[in-house]
């Protein structure tokens, strides 16, 4: 090798070396990149459709390789079987989430406030709250002013007295159990376990700055960018195991929920399930009463099956199903079967019971109203009324076919002899036979009807 290309070949190694520093230091740039963060809006009470949504998400964020997902809370709870779900989906996520209780005056209280243990990350905008997370059973408490426990009955001791109920050992039951979920959470992301437990049991709440002081949270942010530039650099536990955020000057996408989530949100409100399923057995029983309409029958059997499905969804009393089932079956066999409204009313009664106890939650969200309950009642005793006016109509119309309308009727006499003949009655022709005296023109009357021959006088 020449002396030229020897001074080539040691100055290329010279920059060579001298550009890899610039070369690492571009590659960790390159990996430093802020990627993609996800956000979705969850408003309202917690239930089936609420569920679907956040599914949804966790779903697009991990097909998308998300650095993280943000799930922007305003709740005041809801369904208890909806919140596990959503708590084991977000347990279950490779994404990073976040819980973000936000705008300010909103709240992440009751099943809001398990669902912000359970994310990554816990923050809160100024002006929030969280907390009160006592479980609610149906019925308890009382009216307001009402002891909470009743007089002593004559003979009870105090040993007695002092024996909770049943609905007391389910309440507890449930309290110790909603307590245990949250205590867990709260210590798999190293959160205030203690206020946790008090949230649950005696319904504890706290102002975001509260939140933060006392470790509830991690982050109060009054946005979006406040909040991923205060998340950068943080370790969160997922399911595929411990991950560090990048998130500062991340591109945001809001996740709008899709067209399965309207539909679920629109038919699992209880009252929208209910007239569904109302609407459906009506238009079944319509078209049995009338068939080849097919139009009742198609659109009842499509309004029945969406109803139940949404019924489905929320957590049903079998009590109130049978009862209904039971009304629903009564008023069937009145419009079918006419009893002069005996089993119509009765299946009335049956169905009001039984709409009222449908859905088994403390909720109002997922209440069926009494409006709805009085006014299906309503159509339904005006439909029953119908029935029973048309059943006694019915009863007073004079017979139009058959032997008892022939008797009595008048017929003219065609041909005679010997006591019988033929006679013309309702356009028709009839042998008949009766008194020898009688003259064709002459008018009868038919007395009854022997086989195909009319008995006259």
């Amino acid at each position: 090798m020449t002396f030229p290309s020897r001074l080539l070949f040691f100055m290329g190694l010279a920059l060579m070396g001298a550009l890899m520093p610039l070369a690492g230091l571009l590659a960790e740039e390159e990996e430093r990149e802020p990627g993609l963060v996800l956000v979705s809006t969850i408003k309202g009470a917690i239930g089936p459709a609420t569920s679907k949504q956040i599914e949804d998400a966790i779903a697009k964020a991990e097909e998308r390789n998300a650095e993280a997902l943000v799930l922007r809370i305003d709740t005041p709870g809801g369904l208890v079987t909806s919140t596990r779900d959503i708590v084991s989906a977000i347990l279950a996520s490779d994404v990073p989430i976040a819980g973000y209780v936000w705008p300010s005056g909103g709240h992440a209280a009751s099943a809001g406030t398990f669902i912000i243990y359970s994310t990554g990350i816990a923050a809160m905008a100024p002006g929030t709250n969280i907390g009160a997370a006592t479980p609610v059973m149906m019925g308890g408490g009382g009216m307001p002013g009402t002891p909470k426990q009743p007089p002593a009955r004559p003979g009870e001791t105090e040993a007695e007295r002092s024996t909770p109920s049943n609905e007391e050992a389910l309440s507890k039951k449930a309290t110790n159990d909603a307590a245990a979920l949250i205590k867990s959470l709260a210590e798999t992301h190293g959160r205030n376990a203690e206020w946790a437990e008090e949230a649950v049991r005696e319904g504890a709440s706290l102002s975001a700055r509260e939140a933060l002081e006392q470790g509830v949270v991690e982050i109060v942010a009054s946005d979006i960018d406040s909040l991923l530039a205060q998340m950068d650099g943080r370790e969160v536990v997922t399911a595929s195991g411990k991950k560090t955020l990048q998130t500062a000057g991340a591109e945001v996408e809001h996740v709008e929920p899709g067209f399965m989530v309207e539909l679920l949100a629109l038919i699992s409100n209880p009252n929208v399930a209910f007239l569904l399923m109302m609407i459906g057995v009506y238009g079944i029983i319509f078209e049995l009463s009338n068939p080849g309409t097919f139009g009742p029958g198609i659109l009842g059997a499509i309004c029945l099956l969406l109803g139940l499905y949404a019924l489905n969804q929320l957590p049903l009393d079998y009590t109130g199903i049978a009862l209904i089932v039971l009304g629903l079956t009564l008023m069937a066999v009145e419009a079918f079967t006419p009893t002069f409204g005996v089993a119509g009313f009765g299946g009335l009664v049956a169905f009001i019971f039984g709409a009222a106890m449908l859905v088994d939650s403390d909720n109002p969200d997922f209440q069926i109203s009494w409006w709805t309950i009085m006014g299906t009642a309503v159509a339904s005793a005006a439909v029953l009324i119908l029935l029973l006016g048309y059943t006694l109509r019915a009863m007073r119309r004079p017979v139009a076919t058959g032997a008892e309308e022939m008797t009595g009727a008048e017929a003219r006499v065609l041909e005679w002899s010997h006591g019988e003949g033929y006679v013309h009655i309702h356009g028709e022709r009839w042998h008949a036979r009766g008194p020898a005296e009688l003259a064709p023109h002459s008018t009868v009357r038919i007395e009854k009807l022997d086989g195909l021959t009319l008995v006259v006088r």
